[in-house]
């Protein structure tokens, strides 16, 4: 359902945070997500609209490029 899932995770774990931790922090850019939510956009069940993508980025602080790298040898 996204693409960016997968990348999510990989940046979000490469940062040493949980999804429950990375959930509070996008709480702190004013984008109130759950834990739960992270997790389905982790997993590619819930779709990502293109402000909320910026809103990854700004919580990952990565470039909204880096969203669609490629992480595959991750």
């Amino acid at each position: 359902m996204n693409i960016i899932g997968k990348n999510v995770r990989v940046i979000r774990e490469l940062e040493g945070l949980t999804q429950e931790q990375f959930a509070a922090k996008c709480n702190l850019i004013d984008w109130e997500i759950s834990r739960s939510t992270v997790a389905k956009i982790e997993s590619n069940v819930r779709r990502i609209t293109d402000i909320e993508v910026q809103k990854l980025a700004l919580a990952l602080d990565v470039e909204v490029s880096e969203l669609f790298s490629d992480y595959s040898d991750k």
